[in-house]
């Protein structure tokens, strides 16, 4: 798990090679948990939405939490990229996700697939 989230920061900008199962799906849980909690944390702490922006320092927040957000979408989408490249397909296969429903679905299944012999490799 450890070893996992670790790759996922060194290849941040990573878009070739290949990332398996686990190096895909530990970071995406480990983001989700710690952005709800910070998020938390940072709402109860101000007392409204995070976007909200009521005072110079609301604004501060508001503009480092986008940064951050940033920063772990461009590492989530090298990672998805990646865990393609492991299943033997195109990192342009990403595109699928633009079709509602269906694409996101199809997408899904691509990342629970096992492991290739791959190209990328």
């Amino acid at each position: 798990m450890v070893e996992s989230y670790k790759k996922f920061w060194h290849n941040i900008t990573n878009f070739s090679g290949t990332a398996n199962r686990p190096d895909y799906w530990w970071p995406v849980i480990i983001n989700y948990i710690l952005g709800v909690i910070i998020i938390a944390i940072i709402q109860s702490i101000t007392g409204h939405p995070i976007e909200d922006i009521y005072n110079l320092s609301d604004l501060n927040i508001n503009l480092v939490s986008k940064i951050i957000a940033f920063i772990v979408w461009l590492g989530m989408w090298t990672l998805k990229v990646r865990r393609l490249h492991d299943t033997d397909r195109s990192g342009w296969w990403i595109l699928i996700e633009i079709i509602p429903l269906i694409g996101t679905i199809w997408f899904f299944i691509l990342m629970i697939l096992p492991s290739k012999e791959n190209r990328w490799s």
